[in-house]
């Protein structure tokens, strides 16, 4: 396993809407962050289709044309669109973490998936509590979707948005020794001057805090608005007001806290870019280890219930893995989108 690598946050528009085009769009990327040497690359949250922003701009009724467009362009774990991008990852050599929406059958969910550079599917999480208006659109899920995988490139987790302002999400990832963390976030263009929690400086605060207090680098990619953008979601000047173009603000920090990255302009398409050093977490938990020396279990103990929970439950258990084999699938028809 190395010890060092370069890593990756993107910060880009989605093709707001529209799986094929932002499938098309995530494999540029991916081969983007390949060609400038990065082992890892990470996408924002709900990057497919888009971060749904019609859900705050407006009353239910206003939100309906959207839905069945939102589900239309939301990807399936077995389909073309995540098959297009578990081939690129495995022909760029490069492990790809991709935030989308997630359509299981009438359901949608806030999903993270983590493809190695072979084309597997080495981790798949859904947000556990949508926020706020989200909960109105995508399910919840459970605790077995707190978790930190090993990989080549060290023990890799990710979280989506306002799970990283839950302490006892954070501890329960802090506690599986997590090195390398996946912060996704949308665009910082919403409600702009109305509400200071929902903006960039507040949320890199809590993905900075997430490095310091776990120990941890942390890979946080967003999504940028622009007035194009703004126009496919609001349709009268006091929904324009609610939006602000630009709002991109990707990052990566190191286990100390300190930013690694060049910051993009706000406005700007491109790659947050790091060289990371996994040794350098030793030097960071010899202060302060969360869940270690650091860590006062005769006071304070979490408990992390990692059992998955279903609906029903059948003698049979599960049928089968949830992600198929990468080559059964090579030969299917993936018209409309990059192979």
């Amino acid at each position: 396993m190395p010890s060092a690598y370069r890593v990756a946050a993107v910060q880009a528009e989605p093709v707001w809407l529209d799986i094929d085009a932002t499938v098309d769009k995530t494999v540029a990327l991916i081969a983007d962050a390949a060609d400038q040497g990065a082992a890892l690359v990470a996408f924002p949250e709900t990057w497919i289709p888009g971060y749904p922003l019609f859900l705050w701009l407006g009353p239910v009724a206003g939100q309906m044309p959207y839905i069945a467009r939102y589900h239309a362009n939301s990807m399936t774990v077995d389909g073309k669109h995540l098959t297009a991008i578990r081939q690129a990852a495995r022909r760029h050599g490069i492990t790809v973490a991709i935030g989308y929406s997630e359509k299981d059958h009438g359901s949608l969910y806030m999903s993270q998936s983590v493809i190695g550079p072979d084309g597997d599917v080495v981790l798949h999480r859904r947000k556990l509590k949508p926020t706020h208006v989200e909960r109105s659109l995508f399910g919840e899920s459970d605790g077995s979707h707190l978790k930190v995988v090993d990989t080549p490139l060290g023990r890799l987790g990710a979280l989506n948005c306002w799970e990283h302002l839950q302490p006892l999400n954070k501890y329960a990832m802090y506690a599986q020794h997590e090195q390398v963390h996946i912060a996704c976030w949308p665009a910082f263009g919403l409600y702009k001057g109305i509400a200071y929690s929902l903006g960039a400086e507040a949320n890199m605060a809590a993905t900075q805090t997430y490095a310091l207090e776990g120990g941890c680098f942390v890979v946080a990619p967003t999504q940028v608005l622009s007035a194009e953008g703004i126009e496919i979601f609001a349709s009268t000047d006091e929904q324009r007001a609610l939006l602000t173009p630009g709002s991109g603000c990707s990052r990566i920090y190191g286990p100390d806290g300190s930013m690694l990255s060049k910051a993009l302009d706000e406005h700007t398409e491109g790659l947050a870019i790091a060289d990371i050093d996994l040794a350098f977490i030793d030097l960071a938990k010899n202060a302060a280890d969360p869940a270690g020396h650091y860590a006062k279990p005769d006071a304070t103990r979490l408990l992390h219930d990692n059992r998955p929970k279903s609906a029903v439950v059948t003698p049979g258990g599960l049928a089968g893995p949830l992600f198929p084999d990468l080559d059964d699938l090579a030969d299917e028809p993936t018209a409309g989108v990059t192979g």
